[in-house]
């Protein structure tokens, strides 16, 4: 059983401490961190936790990416944070300024995933009627059904004041004045108020200001408009308000102020916007209906990646409020998911490997029940192709329940087990093709995965096979079928997987392993010639006499520094005999900046190799063999 406060302790202490939090939230799978400085956080430490499937950061957020049990590590963090999170917004202070894109996307996911648990129950409840429905065992006019639907409508009626609270955190106002607000705009009297008038035809007005005929239930932006701006409004109340009765003066001037502007400004220009996005949603659906959902289906592994998927869940849910279904969000979202399930199974099914066997099987199964991750960053993205084949699957998937206008009536983490929320008026129609849709998705993507995946008899770097292998301390050559590449640097040897940074972890650019330099001369590895020198210096692509490209990168993140650290002997077409100088790097001039020396050693042409030997974790000198690449 996991320890979630042991687990809970070593995250807040990895994310820079408890003064670097100013906000944190949950989803399905993931914390998601808002830092004052992410660069204060250790990724790799974080990554290698046990419990901790990965980190992203994206949309804004620093995601850590727990699994199924994030919200029992969540719960002990907040408990730990204690009121630590409201000392860090009021202090204001923030250690890097974010876009406007990452900060919208930033606002929209935190005000959204507290919610979800809430929405997703209205959901299922609902899916679990239109079945029960559908099949005839229970009749919609009978009590125990009214009573059990209303029940379930009354996450999405109320939707303005759970949105109010979550909100009101993220904007950093009280969030039951926030909810209160929500209450104004869902009150009964002002409900039966503007059905007076639109059967009337005299206008509400509040004296001179005109209050526009809209009711809110179920509605999305008025809400989040209305409390953006009780922020303000209470800020200054707090600011301006005599100390002494501060108390009562500062929630009479901001409920009355924004309960106002609400209803006559914010409240009818929120409604507007929403039902614009119904509106273009809509046309989109008439006329190119198709398209949506394939893109989606295509690209949502790469929204998922970045964190930034819940950017456009709001899109779904405003539909669904709005016209009472989705038909573009949420369908190519269950293309997506139910394909990148069928990539990982697929790899499950061909490779020879037990532990990556066992992981792409159960990752698959959790991704095509609606959970993505583990089968994104355990098995699709680790080996690139069932990620591909993911997207191509989905794509797929998503035209067809593009093409035949398949509908979602219901919220819910799109998979096999939300499929009921497809039930409709027509009974089984619509939801047969969003199972015709999941499964074309499923069969493309894993037959492509199965088809593109292959195995690499990639052996363990372990000692005793270096030893087997090199009789020789790592000096001399191995036999003509096999190619040799030497230290480029006196150094410390370790793993790509503990290089702290995911584009060379993943092993995205290549195979190959860092070294933690001693000095900042570094020589050629092979004979070959040179084939980039990178503007910055801080980077030189080699190709070997035997066909090896590769790279050696001078650091992490050091092309920031502009090539101020870093002195040059080669240029572009050169060649170079193994052990030639090719640069000197300033090393206390990288550590100083914040920077870090590993320098990543990668084979940039790996899949045209069969196996590949790294030295172990050990010290070495330069000139003494690193890898050994099999033809």
């Amino acid at each position: 059983m996991m320890d979630y406060k042991k687990i809970a302790e070593e995250i807040i202490h990895h994310v820079g401490g408890k003064e670097n939090v100013s906000n944190l939230t949950h989803c399905a799978t993931r914390l998601r961190f808002n830092l004052k400085d992410n660069k204060k956080a250790d990724r790799s430490a974080i990554e290698q936790m046990t419990g901790v499937v990965g980190v992203t950061v994206g949309g804004g957020q620093y995601q850590v990416i727990i699994g199924s049990e994030v919200r029992h590590v969540y719960n002990e963090i907040m408990s730990l944070l204690g009121n630590q999170l409201e000392k860090n917004n009021d202090s204001n202070e923030s250690g890097e300024k974010k876009s406007i894109g990452a900060r919208f996307l930033d606002t929209i996911s935190s005000i959204f995933t507290p919610i979800l648990p809430a929405i997703t129950a209205s959901g299922m409840i609902k899916a679990v009627l239109a079945l029960l429905v559908a099949f005839h065992w229970v009749d919609n006019t009978a009590q125990a059904y009214q009573i059990i639907n209303f029940m379930a409508d009354a996450g999405f009626y109320f939707l303005p004041i759970l949105l109010a609270n979550s909100a009101a955190k993220k904007f950093g106002s009280n969030p039951y004045l926030a909810m209160m607000v929500g209450g104004i705009l869902l009150h009964p009297n002002f409900v039966s108020m503007v059905a007076a008038s639109i059967e009337s035809g005299e206008a509400l007005s509040l004296g001179f200001l005109p209050i526009y005929n809209a009711t809110y239930g179920s509605s999305v932006v008025p809400i989040i408009l209305s409390v953006w701006f009780m922020s303000y409004i209470e800020k200054y109340a707090d600011r301006y308000s005599p100390k002494m009765i501060k108390f009562f003066t500062v929630p009479l001037i901001t409920i009355l102020v924004t309960g106002i502007v609400s209803l006559v400004v914010l409240g009818p220009v929120g409604y507007i916007i929403g039902n614009g996005i119904a509106a273009g949603i809509t046309f989109l659906d008439l006329h190119v209906g198709w398209l949506v959902p394939m893109v989606i289906g295509g690209v949502f592994p790469l929204l998922v990646l970045t964190g930034t998927h819940y950017g456009i869940i709001p899109i779904g849910a405003n539909n669904i409020m709005t016209v009472g279904y989705d038909a573009m969000i949420g369908p190519g979202n269950l293309a997506s998911n139910i394909a990148q399930g069928g990539a990982s199974l697929a790899v499950g099914l061909k490779t020879k490997d037990r532990a990556i066997k066992e992981l792409a099987v159960s990752a698959g199964i959790t991704a095509v029940c609606g959970i993505t991750e583990p089968a994104l960053f355990g098995i699709n993205m680790r080996f690139k192709t069932p990620l591909y084949s993911s997207m191509i699957g989905g794509a797929v998937g998503g035209l067809f329940i593009g093409l035949f206008g398949v509908k979602r009536y219901a919220s819910g983490s799109p998979g096999l087990m939300t499929l009921p929320v497809y039930i409709g008026e027509d009974g089984f129609r619509n939801l047969i093709f969003a199972c015709l849709g999941a499964a074309i998705a499923f069969a493309v993507a894993f037959v492509v995965s199965f088809v593109l995946y292959k195995e690499k008899n990639i052996e363990k770097d372990t000692i005793e096979e270096l030893d087997t292998l090199l009789d020789d301390q790592y000096t001399e050559s191995n036999p003509a079928n096999s190619i040799s590449i030497f230290s480029p640097a006196d150094g410390k040897v370790i793993p790509l997987t503990e290089i702290k940074d995911a584009a060379f972890s993943s092993e995205a650019i290549g195979k190959g392993c860092g070294i933690i330099p001693e000095n900042g001369l570094f020589v050629s590895p092979v004979d070959g010639t040179v084939e980039m020198v990178f503007e910055t210096k801080h980077a030189i692509g080699l190709k070997s006499d035997n066909g090896a490209e590769l790279l050696i990168h001078v650091g992490l993140d050091t092309v920031k520094m502009g090539g101020k650290p870093f002195e040059v002997f080669v240029a572009s077409g050169d060649r170079v005999k193994k052990g030639d100088p090719l640069l000197k790097a300033d090393l206390e001039m990288i550590i100083d900046e914040g920077y870090e020396t590993t320098t990543p050693i990668i084979m940039t042409n790996f899949d045209a190799f069969s196996t590949i030997r790294t030295a172990p974790k050990q010290d070495i000198l330069a000139g003494k063999l690193l890898l050994e690449v099999g033809k």
